[in-house]
């Protein structure tokens, strides 16, 4: 077939970034269906934990350290998420936990209705926040996927005492 007849400015709404956003959903989607939510996110949280070990080094090696500070940690998470078009920001950080919100979401509206995927981000900050500070507790208190109108995520980290709440994932660091 001989494609010079098709328009040059044929305003299709289709680019890289959506397809990918548009075939992470589906795949999330046919995950959800088939297996189930929570079989779902374990797969998808694997997916995760590959990508945060792979984010990690790479700061890592970027900032010449061989490991990240809390405040390393803290600015990295905020940093990746930037990059990839999240609106992650500070709220606090201390010895005990930082906190992070977001306004905007990496995977847009394609995230909605799918708490699977949220799975990426908390294993994306507990494997970098664990490798490099050796423990990571992280709780998704507030996520768009779920139709709130931010995020708000906690990275614990300290391991909980027996009066604590043991909401969220733990994460262990690399020997």
């Amino acid at each position: 077939m001989d494609t010079s007849s098709f328009p040059a400015s044929l305003s299709v709404p289709l680019d890289r970034d959506s397809f990918l956003r548009d075939l992470i959903r589906d795949l999330t989607e046919v995950l959800e269906q088939v297996i189930g939510i929570d079989e779902a996110a374990g797969f998808i949280s694997l997916v995760g934990q590959q990508i945060g070990r792979r984010l990690d080094a790479l700061y890592r090696q970027h900032l010449n350290v061989p490991r990240l500070n809390r405040e390393q940690v803290a600015w990295t998470l905020v940093d990746l998420k930037k990059r990839i078009k999240g609106n992650f920001s500070i709220l606090s950080q201390d010895n005990e936990r930082i906190i992070l919100v977001n306004t905007t979401c990496p995977f847009a509206d394609q995230v909605l209705e799918r708490p699977s995927m949220c799975m990426i981000t908390s294993n994306v900050f507990g494997v970098i926040t664990a490798d490099n500070l050796g423990y990571a507790r992280v709780t998704l208190e507030q996520t768009i996927a779920s139709g709130d109108t931010g995020c708000r995520v906690v990275i614990h980290l300290r391991p909980p005492s027996d009066d604590d709440n043991m909401d969220g994932l733990e994460y262990f660091g690399m020997a």
